[in-house]
């Protein structure tokens, strides 16, 4: 690059490039994507027009700049990270046309997948491929990978459903490609390059479907018609820039069924394909593998598996059609399987398909060391899948690797994520990498694979090439390179002159970790350990998720605030060279808008837990190294302990709270947004309102007083009261002081929430151990209880209380199923229900669910996060993005539905409902309450 960063910064300003970045957090947030690799940038922009686009890339050859394009960032073979410039996509997300009569989507390059699917689906059509990242990635990033996914077997790859593009090339040409037609001086050249070199290319190129290594000039060909357009899907961006592309829409198969085969190795399952190829040809939709030890790693994570056929590896098989019933009798008995099952409910298929959209990032942590992505893609002709299986298996063995293998089956492409034993600061430990990779491209090419069967070459594969073809094909990518991107500006060190595989591996493991007050269990106490846990998969930067992670994500779409961005920065932090530690303003600013949500506990695949790290990083830069708290920490982060001490005062704090200066004047004083409600009191609390009783009183129920209910929503207190007794059933209230410390842990002060908290642990464990159920009303409290308290104490008794606390759901289930109680009748009751983030995390809502369903009523689950999150929604600086987060899924619920019945156990949920929307809500104990 000829032009200082600092003068690139400047050309692309002046060019009217609006979103222009080069700060240190920037840098750490693109210098990594999924893959192994981190290349520092000289800055990150993010084109909102196609004028744009192409002024970055007119200031790149002016001044000799690399630009790297990067939709979603989940490319693993190092494809979306380069030095220059790196250009985020995805806010090009213009979806222009849908033709229902031409089955074409008209689409900007950083549409996401999911997006076009829904804008797809009212007229019953999809678009084909779908990856395991298909809720985020971009059309543009799919074209660059030429990438497939499951039903690739029964669509086809991406390069199959491309009808026409605008692209822009490395030379400075713009072309349009339409009807099949490829015009212009660099389709002229590439075509006279092909033509030149007919036999080579006919017999080396396209030998079989996920041959996507390399440059596919078969595309190229005259009975191909020479389509530029589907030769550029799978350059990775090295040729051309994407500025435009209609993609083929197909039916939405109707009458899908799963069937599910059972074999006693992934290998004998791999044997299998070619005779179920054989049974239908064309009619499969798809042909997944997946090990067994994937899904009990789902069940591991407390998730429900659907029941699965015996064996140790599977393949999912899907097919469609009026015949399907019959078609899928026809592959169980030609499948060679232990057992089958044939899934008819599509909640049921689903379930399995997210396990196996999951794969990649369970399978980074299912092992006792960190697994890595790598040779991640390798592809065979399918007849030869079984044999390849046995010998990958074998040179995994004598490398001491290990790895689950997964994948695409039914097109001969495996995925695996390995143990590679990367070490900091021991460049010597890569050399297993290097090896391990040639000694597997070696075998690979004997039966004709290829490197990469859908992920790319990128910096992971590239320098393998010349193990795959000849030095004639390696010349033909130099010369294409030339014709299409002179000055190697576009995504240098892939696929042509290629990177070392071993060179610019990031950290994957800490090279310094602070001493923690947080235990960090699943991470032997390592904070650079857990956060190295994010691989960059992405599910966290999904536009539209299904669970709660990330709800500030999904207010801002800004990288920073997604899971996967905290996580980049913090190991910067702990191990990069950008970021000077976790006092710094760039952590501050990654963390900020976090709500402590726990969402990624349960719904990152690689177990990223941001609340605690959050947690623990506050500690590190207020008690540790000594900066400065916040007013609100004093204040909302001690609520607790203010509540008690106005307590005997309620009704003169509640009046005082009405009068307009004095709410101002506190707000101000509690660092509260003036646009923010304060919560009154409850006028009595729920210790000195309902019959209250220590030990070695006995009674059927004990209910604990949280500090939330007790002191702000005590009617839940009365409502679980209220309707137990109903039953029968005797039940006091802890008399006891127990706070479980969760406002000191959001904020950081874990020295003291750790002394609030072991106090707690020794007064409820007697409780606990006594044999009485004792119940949690608020969620995050009873989520504390049941995930923090172990986190900050080794004592025995936080075990005990974590094993033994019951939400009030799950009391009545017990109750329920031992014919102690009888579920209200709520059949004319629609319920509207937002579970608190934690209960989803941490404690579960089925329970809850599946009561509310016994018992008759309509349940409409909101997914997503209220907002609110503790002190996080009400603090000064917060609000804005508080309502945003509102707006993603609650307030739409609410608004829709307005005569139903709103659920809402959680305090954050019911004050942001009331504050924002003027709702009035209840806690699932006061709905049961209510019919008595």
């Amino acid at each position: 690059m000829n032009a200082t960063a600092s003068d690139l910064v400047n050309e692309l300003r002046n060019h009217g490039i609006s979103r222009v970045d080069d700060s240190p957090l920037a840098k750490a947030l693109y210098s990594s994507d999924a893959s192994l690799y981190r290349v520092v940038p000289s800055v990150v922009v993010r084109p909102q027009s196609r004028d744009e686009l192409l002024g970055v890339h007119a200031v790149a050859r002016s001044v000799g700049a690399p630009v790297t394009m990067r939709g979603a960032g989940t490319s693993i073979a190092g494809n979306a990270v380069g030095p220059g410039i790196v250009v985020d996509t995805r806010d090009l997300r213009t979806i222009y046309e849908i033709d229902p009569e031409a089955r074409t989507a008209r689409i900007d390059p950083g549409v996401i997948h999911a997006d076009l699917q829904r804008a797809a689906a009212p007229h019953g059509l999809r678009f084909g491929p779908d990856p395991s990242t298909h809720t985020r990635c971009t059309i543009g990033g799919m074209i660059g990978n030429n990438a497939c996914g499951n039903r690739a077997l029964g669509y086809g790859r991406t390069v199959d459903n491309i009808e026409a593009s605008t692209v822009l090339f490395g030379n400075g040409e713009q072309a349009t490609y339409a009807d099949g037609t490829s015009a212009g001086a660099t389709a002229e050249r590439l075509q006279a390059l092909v033509g030149a070199n007919l036999g080579h290319v006919r017999t080396e190129f396209g030998r079989f479907g996920r041959q996507v290594s390399g440059y596919s000039l078969e595309h190229l060909l005259p009975e191909k018609g020479g389509r530029v357009d589907r030769f550029l899907a799978g350059s990775e961006g090295t040729l051309a820039t994407v500025l435009e592309a209609t993609v083929r829409l197909v039916e939405d198969s109707p009458g899908r069924l799963l069937l599910v085969l059972g074999y006693p190795t992934m290998p004998e399952a791999a044997d299998a394909v070619p005779a179920l190829l054989a049974v239908a040809p064309g009619r499969l939709i798809a042909c997944e593998g997946m090990d067994a030890r994937i899904a009990d790693l789902v069940r591991a994570k407390g998730r429900g598996v659907p029941d699965l056929p015996r064996g140790a590896g599977w393949l999912m098989v899907e097919v469609a059609g009026q015949d399907a019933p019959d078609l899928v009798r026809q592959l169980a008995a030609a499948s060679n399987a232990l057992d089958s099952r044939v899934v008819t409910d599509p909640a049921e298929a689903a379930a399995l398909w997210r396990i196996r959209e999951d794969g990649a990032g369970l399978a980074g942590v299912s092992l006792p060391t960190p697994a890595h992505s790598g040779w991640e893609d390798a592809a065979v002709p399918p007849e030869h899948l079984g044999a390849w299986l046995r010998d990958f298996e074998q040179i995994l063995a004598d490398f001491g690797l290990h790895g689950y293998p997964y994948g695409h089956f039914g097109d001969g492409c495996l995925h695996c994520r390995i143990d590679f034993p990367f070490a900091p600061d021991a460049p010597e430990s890569a050399q297993v990498f290097r090896e391990f990779m040639t000694a597997c491209a070696t075998r690979l090419v004997t039966y004709g694979g290829s490197l990469s069967g859908e992920h790319g070459d990128g910096r992971v594969r590239s320098e393998l090439l010349p193990l795959m073809y000849d030095q004639t094909s390696i010349d033909l990518f130099e010369q294409v390179k030339a014709i299409c991107d002179p000055d190697d500006l576009l995504n240098p060190g892939n696929i042509v002159r290629p990177a070392s595989i071993t060179d610019d591996l990031r950290p994957t493991r800490p090279r310094s970790s602070p001493r923690t007050s947080l235990r960090l269990i699943h991470d032997s106490g390592d904070l650079g350990a857990a956060v190295h846990r994010c691989t960059g998969v992405g599910k966290c930067v999904a536009p539209k998720p299904a669970g709660v992670m990330c709800p500030s994500y999904l207010a801002t779409r800004e990288e920073k605030d997604s899971t996967r961005g905290r996580a980049r920065v913090l190991q910067e932090a702990l191990d990069g060279s950008l970021v000077g530690g976790l006092g710094t303003p760039e952590v501050s600013e990654a963390l900020d808008l976090c709500l402590a949500c726990k969402g990624c506990a349960s719904d990152c695949p690689t177990g990223i837990d941001m609340a605690t790290y959050k947690s623990e990083a506050l500690h590190q830069k207020h008690d540790v190294l000594g900066e400065r708290r916040p007013r609100s920490h004093a204040m909302l982060g001690q609520l607790p302990k203010w509540a008690r001490l106005a307590a005997p005062f309620t009704g003169l704090a509640n009046a005082s709270l009405k009068v307009s200066p004095l709410a101002k004047i506190a707000k101000k004083t509690a660092g509260i947004d003036q646009r923010r409600s304060i919560p009154t009191f409850a006028p009595k609390t729920l210790k000195r309102s309902a019959a209250t009783a220590r030990l070695p009183e006995t009674p059927d129920v004990w209910i604990w007083a949280d500090s939330f209910t007790d002191h702000f929503f005590a009617q839940s207190g009365h409502g679980a009261i209220a309707w137990l007794e109903s039953q029968g059933l005797t039940v006091r209230v802890i008399g006891e002081k127990a706070c479980c410390g969760l406002t000191w842990i959001t904020t950081g002060q874990l020295d003291d929430a750790r002394t609030i908290m072991e106090k707690t642990v020794r007064t409820l464990a007697p409780y606990v151990s006594s044999g009485v159920p004792v119940v949690g009303l608020e969620p995050s409290c009873t989520a504390t209880l049941r995930s923090d308290s172990v986190e900050l104490s080794a004592l025995p008794e936080a075990e005990v209380v974590r094993d033994g606390m019951l939400t009030f759901a799950e009391l009545v289930t017990r109750l329920v199923d031992e014919g102690r109680v009888t579920l209200p009748d709520l059949t004319s009751v629609e319920v509207v229900a937002q579970p608190h983030c934690h209960q989803h995390a941490v404690l579960g809502w089925a329970a809850d669910e599946a009561l509310l369903t016994r018992a008759g009523a309509k349940v409409n689950r909101v997914s997503g996060c209220c907002g609110l999150a503790g002190n996080f929604g009400v603090e000064e600086g917060h609000y804005e993005v508080s309502v945003a987060v509102a707006e993603t899924n609650l307030l739409p619920a609410v608004r829709s539905r307005p005569d139903a019945v709103v659920l809402a156990d959680g305090m954050s949920c019911r004050v942001q409902l009331d504050d924002l929307a003027s709702v009035p809500s209840m806690h699932l104990a006061e709905l049961f309450a209510s019919r008595v």
